[in-house]
């Protein structure tokens, strides 16, 4: 299937690795243009060697480095079609172990830093006429099984993207959202688990997944590119939840 999204300009936030270097790949195998953004050097500079893609170093939980990203990206492309809201950490662990600085952190890296960027980047995209916003978010954020500060964060990007979406569709900027479950790609919590048990990732799909297997990140990133194109048209608002039957929500 033509996704129509050739020469359309992309921006992923995490995108140096995991889901949002999926991401990235799946628009550039449809032709299109992409830059993306994290805080770690050398995984840029790897996923540029190996993607070609334009990099951009920003720790984004500093506004003043929100802003200069979407000028930046403004003055290297001309225009945005795409803003893919994917950069997000989970903090700390249950709520009585967990204090407030690290729910306010949490609310920063996962929330308040993409709806800024999707507030820059939707008034380039009214200026052009159109333009798509794809809020990545968790499972979790519908139900629990993470980190309350990671769920809570979630759950507000969820319901943010549908809030926007009312507002955003009226000047032809479409936003939409989705919901991974489980999705395995080597990072640094998937890798300590292994070290304490080589048979954990089986154990956890088994027991979690009735797809009996974890997730791809290339899965995602199919997703992502479906629901940017105009085969999605009529999608506004909707967080598309993909985990293989992970979650226990009857919606």
């Amino acid at each position: 299937m033509d996704l129509h999204l050739k020469d359309k300009n992309v921006l992923v936030t995490g995108g140096s690795r995991g889901i949002g270097k999926a991401i990235a790949k799946a628009f550039l195998k449809e032709g299109a243009h992409v830059g993306i953004v994290a805080r770690n050097h050398t995984e840029l500079q790897q996923a540029k060697e190996e993607l070609g893609v334009r990099i951009y170093q920003k720790d984004l939980t500093e506004y003043v480095n929100r802003e200069q990203l979407i000028k930046e990206y403004i003055d290297d492309f001309k225009r945005i079609d795409v803003l893919v809201n994917n950069m997000g950490a989970s903090h700390g662990g249950g709520v009585l172990e967990t204090p407030p600085s690290l729910f306010a952190r949490a609310m920063e890296q996962n929330f308040i830093a993409a709806v800024h960027l999707a507030q820059l980047a939707s008034k380039e995209m009214i200026r052009d006429g159109e333009g798509v916003i794809l809020n990545i978010s968790s499972i979790y954020g519908k139900e629990s099984g993470g980190n309350p500060s990671y769920n809570a964060s979630k759950a507000a990007f969820i319901s943010f993207t549908k809030s926007f979406s009312s507002e955003a569709i009226k000047d032809n900027v479409r936003v939409v959202g989705i919901a991974p479950g489980a999705i395995y790609h080597p990072n640094e919590e998937w890798e300590r688990r292994l070290k304490i048990d080589p048979d954990y990732l089986k154990k956890y799909a088994s027991s979690r997944i009735p797809a009996g297997r974890l997730g791809k990140a290339e899965e995602i990133g199919s997703v992502a590119s479906f629901l940017a194109s105009d085969h999605a048209s009529w999608i506004v608002g909707a967080t598309v939840t993909v985990d293989g039957g992970q979650s226990r929500m009857n919606f």
